[in-house]
């Protein structure tokens, strides 16, 4: 028999490709390959941001692009949300969420393809609108994520739930979805996972964080009714400006006095109108107030402690007692601490301890909690969004980089979306791995 030979060149060149090059494409040299395509998507989510409720074009999208990569569409759900279904035989069923909706935010950063969409609020006033939380940055990794996973099939096993939220920034787009049936009547997946801009880290790094990351988000309005009159005679009314003042101060030592030290909590009055002119006493003084803290027990004592003092202030003037109404909420974000280990070890191998770095619990809120409360292990990690050098160009001057919210912020959005499609990809296929007889 003769010996098998193989030419020296066919050597060299096997021995420069990657193990796992015959079976499927490595979720970092698809993504480089891809991000071009995926920055003109990215674009048009930009240029075309719809607000809360509102995400009928936004969602349409995203509907076609999941169906054009082969995922099972159902739209509607819970308002403009989008659920793709993509099986893959047997193992685990993950979920990866995207937010749609955009902000009532007229944008200022002079992209050529900055946002010119305008629009009227819910009080009729006109408004700007724009990605300025970078949803148009998470709508594009997710469907970077669909198509790789939908190209490379060959590479895990399981059931991939792709779905587009509305009213996240409405705080109630989640919560639309879990009652119109997302988790009994379409699937309740083994974990859920989902990124979320930062424009603190820098593009082509990720954050992480195990427990709580994101607060209990309460809403608080308060009413205070007095006996109105002329400003010269006060004697004769009860003043609720006066209430409302002596509530503001009182209500900040629920925190200092009344919660443990080192026990995250918040309360802001973010809003107080009472009057009508400069000499007269009104009727009334309404305050809106946010409310923000980590665990069930710290919400609760914060509630009941502005309550408490609400009807204290009204008390101590003579007033009838003020209408307290607790309004819009979300629950704490707490990344499961297993699921979190996981995806941090991913970061590591694929990205190294360069690139990842742990990020503090933040007092922001987001809806993504409820699919946690809602008894699936979750898991949101942060993705760096500005360009290393901008940061440093901030950080010289003493200025911080325009934050999420911002009318100035935009993201560098290639290595952005290149980072965030890479870190999600690889994070499915290591928790959804093929079999081994695939290998």
């Amino acid at each position: 028999m003769r010996p098998l030979v193989v030419p020296i060149a066919l050597l060299a060149l096997s021995a420069c490709l990657p193990i796992s090059s015959t079976r499927g494409e490595e979720p970092a040299r698809w993504a480089k390959a891809h991000v071009d395509e995926l920055f003109t998507l990215y674009k048009h989510f930009h240029q075309n941001p719809e607000l809360s409720h509102k995400e009928k074009e936004t969602s349409a999208r995203l509907a076609k692009e999941l169906k054009d990569a082969g995922f099972e569409v159902t739209t509607g759900v819970g308002g403009y949300g989008v659920v793709g279904m993509l099986k893959n035989g047997d193992g685990p069923k993950i979920m990866v969420r995207t937010d749609l909706d955009a902000l009532p935010v007229t944008e200022k950063t002079e992209l050529v393809y900055a946002s010119k969409v305008r629009v009227r609020d819910e009080t009729g006033k006109e408004t700007g609108v724009m990605h300025a939380c970078g949803h148009d940055i998470h709508i594009t990794c997710l469907i970077g994520t669909a198509r790789y996973m939908a190209e490379n099939k060959d590479r895990w096993r399981g059931t991939l739930m792709c779905i587009g939220q509305p009213a996240e920034e409405g705080i109630d787009g989640a919560k639309g979805m879990l009652e119109a049936g997302l988790f009994t009547k379409i699937m309740k997946p083994d974990i859920a996972l989902a990124l979320h801009c930062d424009s603190k880290i820098a593009a082509g790094h990720v954050g992480y964080r195990s427990g709580y990351i994101l607060a209990n988000v309460d809403t608080v309005d308060i009413t205070f009714y007095g006996r109105g009159g002329h400003g010269a005679h006060p004697y004769a009314t009860i003043d609720p400006i006066v209430m409302a003042a002596h509530f503001v101060v009182d209500v900040q030592s629920i925190v200092s006095r009344e919660i443990k030290a080192g026990e995250p909590a918040v309360i802001t009055v973010g809003s107080i109108h009472g009057g009508t002119k400069h000499n007269i006493i009104g009727d009334y003084c309404h305050l809106q107030i946010t409310v923000r803290s980590y665990t069930d027990e710290i919400r609760k004592k914060l509630l009941g402690g502005i309550e408490r003092k609400a009807k204290a202030a009204a008390a101590s003037a003579g007033a009838q007692e003020p209408k307290v109404v607790m309004g819009d909420s979300t629950p704490s974000t707490f990344n499961d601490e297993e699921l979190t280990a996981k995806v941090t070890k991913t970061f590591r191998r694929v990205f190294g301890d360069d690139q990842i770095e742990m990020v503090p619990p933040s007092m922001g809120g987001e809806d993504f909690s409820l699919y946690g409360r809602a008894g699936v292990p979750a898991c949101m990690f942060s993705l760096g969004t500005v360009d290393a050098k901008r940061l440093a160009g901030y950080e010289r001057v003493g200025q911080p980089s325009p934050g999420l919210h911002s009318p100035l912020y935009y993201p560098d959005a290639e290595p952005s979306i290149e980072t965030g499609v890479t870190a999600m990809t690889s994070v499915l296929l290591d928790l959804m791995p093929a079999a081994k007889a695939d290998k």
